[in-house]
C-alpha cells in the first residue's frame, strides 16, 4: 500500500499558525494552521466528537471578530455569525485521515494499472507518458492553467477533474475523508479503504463477476434462477474466497444474489427495489416508473481498434439504439440506460415522491412527528425533505471527486478487460500490468471470449466509461448520501405493504408473494435502490469495479451525516433523530443537549 498524503496540490505540512493563507496552500496545510491556533488556546471549549455541538463554541472568537460592527447590535445577525464560526470550527478539529492507494501508480511505471484514459495512448494500454505527466503536473499544482495543458488523444474531455478541489462551507471536508473510520461523522468503518490492486486476487474477482454480467446484461433479474448462464456465474463466484458479494447460510453465491449488495436488507424480495417500480406522482404529474431502455444483445468496444479509439477519446461513430417499448425495470441493461441519462439524484427523489404515495410515517424523532399545533414546512416537512436530497448530491460530488483525481486515479473496468486480451493474445509482455490467475483461468472469461470473439469487456455504451477515474463511483456516493437524507426524515423501520415485481419482459408489475414479502423495509428498500443505481452504472454496465460502489456508499453516508450535523445547530425546534446506517448501526442527530 502506499500513503499518498502529499500527493494533492501543493501539499506539505503547516508551517505557520498564522491565519494568512500563502498562495497555493491545501486544505491540509490549512487545516494544520488551524490546528495550530487551536493547541495555541485560542479556542477555548472543545465540541463533542460525534454529537450535538454546543452553541458557545466559538462564541469568543465571534466576540472578538464583531466587535465594534455595527452588525453585532443585532442579535439575530450575532447568533448567525456564531453558528457559522462554531460550525467551522467543529469541523476543523476533524483530524485529516491517510489517503492511501492500492500502490498500482508507483509500482508499474507504464501507467498500465493507473487511470489514463483520454490521455494520449501509444498502443493498447499504453499510455504516452509524457501526456500522462501534463495530467500529474495539472493534479498536483490544481492551476486552472496547467489543467488547459493536459495532452488528450482525442476530443473527448475530462470530465471535471477541478471539481475534487472545490470547497464546501458545510460538512467535513473532502479530505477529511480517507483510509480509516470517521468517528466524528459516526463511522466507525474504514471510509475509503484503498482498492483492490491489479494483480491481487480481489482484482481478478472483481474482473470475473464483470465478465459475467456483461453475459446476464439482457437476462431478467427474475429469470435467473432457471438461467445457465447465471448458475454458472454463482457456482464460479462461490468458489472465490476474494469475491465480497453475499452468499447464503452455506457460504454459497446463488443465481438470486448475484450483482446485490451487503448492506441491511438488500438479500431480500425482488433485486429492483420498490422504490424504482412503484408508480407515484410529482404533484399532479403521474410517474409510472416504466423507463426507456437500449435495445439488447447490442454491446461495445470488443475489438481491438474501437477499444484503442475509446481510450483515446476519439468517437467511434456508434450510439446506443433505444428500446421503443418503455419497461418497468428489470434487468442490468435497463439498469444501464437508466443511469447512462439520469440526474444523479434522480431515483432517490422520486423515491421520496413514493415515500409520500405509500404514506410512509416521518421519522419518530421529527419535532412536527407528533405536534397538536403545528406541521413541519420549510424545515421538517416537504419542502426541506425533497430540497436537502438534491443539496447533499453535489456535496458528495464534491467528496467522491477528490478521491478519484486526487488519491486514487483507479483505472476502469474496460482496462482490466484489456490487460486480459494482451495476456490471452500473447501481447502480455508489452505492459508490465499482470493479472491474477483466477481471471485468467476463469470460465467467465473464456465465456466472453466465446460469444464476443475477444477478452475485452464488452461495454453496454459505445463510449464505455466516463471520462473519470473509477474510484470511487459517483453514483454510489450520491446514492450513500441521499438515502441517509431519506433515513432522517421517514421511519426506516416500516413495512412497505403490497410489494411488486416486475415481469420477466417488463411490461407488467405484479404481486410479489414470496416468504420474505413481509420483510421489506423503508431502510432495507433505500440500501437496494443505492445498489442498484451504483451497479446499474457499474457491475452490469461494465465500467465500475463492485468495491467501487460498496465503498462509495459509505462515502455518501459520512458526507450526509457531516451536513446534517451541521444543519442540526440551525433548527428553532429541538430534536433527536435516530436512524439506521448500511451497516446496521444507529446514528444519531439532534441539537439537544445539556448546558455544563
Amino acid at each position: 500500500m502506499n500513503d499518498v498524503r502529499n500527493s494533492a496540490p501543493g501539499a506539505g505540512h503547516a508551517e505557520s499558525s498564522s491565519t494568512e493563507i500563502p498562495k497555493g496552500s491545501t486544505r491540509r496545510k490549512l487545516l494544520g494552521q488551524i490546528g495550530a491556533t487551536f493547541a495555541a488556546g485560542m479556542v477555548g471549549r472543545d465540541a463533542l466528537a460525534s454529537g450535538p455541538s454546543s452553541s458557545n463554541a466559538g462564541g469568543a472568537a465571534g466576540e472578538s471578530n464583531l466587535k465594534g460592527h455595527e452588525e453585532a447590535s443585532n442579535s439575530r445577525v450575532y447568533k448567525s455569525f456564531e453558528l457559522r464560526v462554531n460550525a467551522a470550527m467543529n469541523e476543523a478539529r476533524i483530524p485529516v485521515p491517510p489517503h492511501t492507494t492500492n500502490g498500482d501508480e508507483e509500482h508499474y511505471s507504464d501507467k498500465s494499472a493507473t487511470y489514463t484514459k483520454g490521455l494520449r495512448q501509444d498502443g493498447l494500454c499504453v499510455v504516452n507518458l509524457y501526456a500522462f505527466e501534463t495530467l500529474k503536473t495539472a493534479l498536483i499544482s490544481g492551476g486552472p492553467d496547467d489543467f488547459e495543458k493536459i495532452i488528450l488523444g482525442g476530443t473527448r474531455k475530462l470530465n471535471c477533474p477541478q471539481g475534487g478541489l472545490t470547497f464546501d462551507l458545510e460538512g467535513s471536508d473532502s479530505v477529511q475523508f480517507g483510509n480509516a473510520p470517521s468517528h466524528h461523522n459516526q463511522e466507525d468503518c474504514v471510509v475509503v479503504p484503498p482498492p483492490p490492486a491489479l494483480a491481487s486476487a480481489a482484482y481478478g474477482t472483481e474482473l470475473v463477476e464483470l465478465y459475467w454480467a456483461s453475459l446476464l446484461r439482457d437476462v431478467a433479474f427474475t429469470d435467473y434462477a432457471t438461467s445457465s448462464v447465471a448458475n454458472a456465474a454463482a457456482q464460479e463466484l462461490s468458489k472465490m474466497p476474494t469475491y465480497a458479494g453475499p452468499r447464503n447460510s452455506s457460504g454459497q453465491v446463488t443465481p438470486d444474489l448475484l450483482f446485490r449488495g451487503v448492506f441491511q436488507g438488500e438479500s431480500i424480495g425482488p433485486y429492483i427495489s420498490q422504490f424504482f417500480i412503484t408508480p407515484t406522482a410529482f404533484g399532479a404529474q403521474g410517474i409510472s416508473q416504466q423507463m426507456t431502455s437500449y435495445i439488447s444483445n447490442l454491446d461495445y468496444m470488443t475489438d481491438p481498434s474501437t477499444f484503442q479509439q475509446v481510450q483515446n477519446g476519439i468517437p467511434t461513430g456508434l450510439f446506443n439504439q433505444s428500446d421503443a417499448q418503455p419497461r418497468y425495470m428489470h434487468d442490468g441493461r435497463g439498469l444501464g440506460a437508466y443511469t447512462h441519462v439520469d440526474v444523479l439524484y434522480q431515483a432517490y427523489f422520486t423515491a421520496y415522491l413514493v415515500l409520500n404515495t405509500l404514506d410512509v410515517p416521518l421519522n419518530p424523532g421529527n419535532p412536527y412527528a407528533e405536534s397538536k399545533t403545528q406541521n413541519g414546512f420549510g424545515s421538517f416537512g416537504q419542502p426541506h425533505f425533497s430540497s436537502l436530497v438534491a443539496e447533499v448530491a453535489s456535496r458528495a460530488l464534491n467528496a467522491v471527486w477528490y478521491q478519484k483525481w486526487f488519491v486514487h486515479l483507479r483505472h476502469r473496468p474496460e482496462s482490466g478487460g484489456g490487460i486480459a486480451h494482451l495476456i490471452a493474445t500473447g501481447h502480455g509482455g508489452t505492459i508490465q500490468g499482470k493479472l491474477s490467475s483466477n481471471v485468467m483461468n476463469s470460465s467467465a472469461l473464456q465465456a466472453s471470449l466465446n460469444k464476443y470473439g475477444s477478452c475485452l469487456l464488452s461495454q453496454a455504451f459505445p463510449e464505455g466509461s466516463p471520462a473519470h477515474p473509477a474510484y470511487p463511483t459517483g453514483h454510489g456516493t450520491v446514492g450513500g448520501a441521499c438515502i441517509t437524507i431519506l433515513k432522517f426524515f421517514f421511519d426506516g423501520n416500516f413495512v412497505l405493504p403490497n410489494p411488486l415485481v416486475p415481469t420477466g419482459d417488463g411490461l407488467a408489475l405484479g404481486s410479489y408473494r414470496g416468504a420474505d414479502a413481509g420483510q421489506l423495509t423503508v431502510n432495507g428498500e433505500l440500501n437496494k435502490l443505492a445498489h442498484n443505481v451504483s451497479f446499474g452504472h457499474g457491475i452490469l454496465p461494465g465500467i465500475h469495479w463492485r468495491s467501487d460502489s460498496d465503498s462509495s456508499l459509505v462515502l455518501g453516508e459520512a458526507v450526509a451525516i457531516s451536513i446534517l450535523r451541521d444543519k442540526a445547530q440551525t433548527f428553532n425546534e429541538k430534536f433527536t433523530v435516530h436512524f439506521t446506517k448500511l451497516d446496521g448501526t444507529t446514528a444519531t442527530i439532534s441539537n439537544q443537549y445539556t448546558r455544563i
